[in-house]
């Protein structure tokens, strides 16, 4: 059996439209009903903009400790200028009018109700491709790679590499709704957007993802192997393999990266820790404060990204303060970050309903070198149909919106082989 988280403890659209507030994932939801697939549009009322920059304005800092960087954790400096801009700067009226550029659904599965972008292509031969997010991700990952996805000759591309685009919040993530009851597992979550498939009419679909996305893309695959064209990862999970030449065939510069990547992540992984055994705890917290919850998101796209780490990295030099306030606001706005953490207990918790076997879908890895789990060429063959691999050389853990034409690349290459 593999062990998916190593590292870790055509239906017609009713036309009413539903607009989101900062109690999307609760009680509004649930007054829907019967409905199968909504129209959705991102609308946060003023109230809670103004209630955002109220708490902004009396945020209360630690201190920190002279000559230190990022080693306690978020560096003073780096978090007082992003809520400086967070005040002052950002305009969270313009970025939800990007994010209502794309056409949006909130689709009724099994009594969940699934907020998704879906984005179709023009173009008649597009591939079907659900793109899944991981924590502490949401659909703004994904908001640079739309357009060239759905529409390729627009920007510069070729149109045969066209997709129909799918990209879900997960349960208990931004504007989906959050479950109420345990259980929610990575594999509850891949039978949901499988079902989420079906009711927005593909039977026959790609998928890809990484981080959380590429754990529930793998019960997917696992669940559902005929129903899917092929599987695309940008963080492959497989443990060590029983065939004791598979086990040790590990080229050298996979093992030093691989332990590179495995010394740094030991300092890490403090918060798969608490979000695995304690997250309402913290949940508390970070629901309540603006500014700690911007500190708890930013440690990680500081931390995971292909960057000097310490006082030699800037953020700004890989994501636009708009970008990761867009993030960090999606779960701020919809109160979804104590149910997002959710995911690490249920992980640990809950029993896997299908052991997983050998993937047979096709799969291809994109291998970016500053990811937070590396696995080997061989072990990943002994678990998946391997038919593209990319060692890259540069990029990290948010891949798609740190090198967004090197994932579109990555994605258009293997998905050729299979059109």
């Amino acid at each position: 059996m593999m062990r998916l988280f190593p590292f870790i403890l055509a239906t017609a659209a009713v036309l009413i439209s539903v607009s989101s507030s900062a109690q999307t994932n609760s009680a509004t939801l649930q007054e829907m009903g019967d409905k199968v697939v909504i129209p959705y549009k991102i609308t946060i009322p003023d109230e809670a903009i103004d209630d955002l920059n109220r708490r902004l304005s009396s945020t209360r800092l630690p201190d920190q400790l002279e000559g230190v960087s990022w080693e306690y954790g978020t560096e003073l400096g780096a978090l007082s200028d992003l809520i400086a801009y967070w005040r002052e700067g950002f305009d969270w009226r313009a970025q939800e009018a990007k994010l209502n550029s794309f056409d949006q659904f909130m689709v009724t599965v099994e009594g969940a109700n699934i907020h998704t972008i879906h984005q179709r292509s023009a173009n008649p031969d597009a591939i079907p491709l659900l793109l899944v997010h991981g924590w502490p991700g949401s659909i703004a990952e994904f908001h640079k790679l739309i357009g060239p996805l759905t529409d390729p000759e627009t920007h510069g591309g070729d149109i045969a590499d066209s997709y129909h685009v799918i990209a879900p919040s997960l349960p208990g993530f931004g504007f989906s709704q959050a479950p109420t009851e345990p259980g929610m597992n990575p594999e509850r979550i891949a039978l949901l957007l499988a079902g989420l498939m079906q009711t927005l009419g593909y039977e026959r679909y790609a998928i890809a993802g990484g981080d959380w996305g590429a754990v529930i893309n793998s019960h997917h695959a696992n669940h559902f192997p005929e129903r899917l064209i092929g599987l695309h990862s940008n963080m492959i999970l497989a443990g060590p393999p029983e065939d004791k030449t598979q086990r040790e065939n590990v080229t050298a510069s996979e093992a030093e990266l691989r332990e590179n990547r495995g010394d740094y992540m030991r300092g890490e992984l403090a918060y798969q820790q608490i979000q695995a055994t304690k997250p309402q705890s913290l949940g508390y917290a970070l629901n309540d404060s603006p500014a700690g919850l911007a500190a708890w998101i930013l440690e990680k796209f500081h931390g995971w990204t292909d960057m000097p780490q310490g006082a030699g990295g800037d953020l700004d030099d890989y994501f636009s303060k708009d970008e990761l306030l867009t993030n960090i606001s999606i779960y701020w706005f919809t109160e979804s970050i104590t149910s997002s953490m959710r995911i690490y207990y249920e992980n640990r918790a809950v029993p896997q309903i299908k052991p997983t076997g050998y993937i047979d879908v096709p799969t291809g890895v994109a291998l970016f070198p500053a990811e937070i789990y590396i696995t080997p060429r061989a072990w990943a063959e002994a678990a998946y149909d391997i038919r593209h691999w990319a060692q890259l050389e540069k990029g990290g853990h948010f891949a798609a919106l740190e090198q967004t034409q090197t994932y579109l690349d990555e994605l258009n290459t293997f998905f050729r082989l299979l059109r």
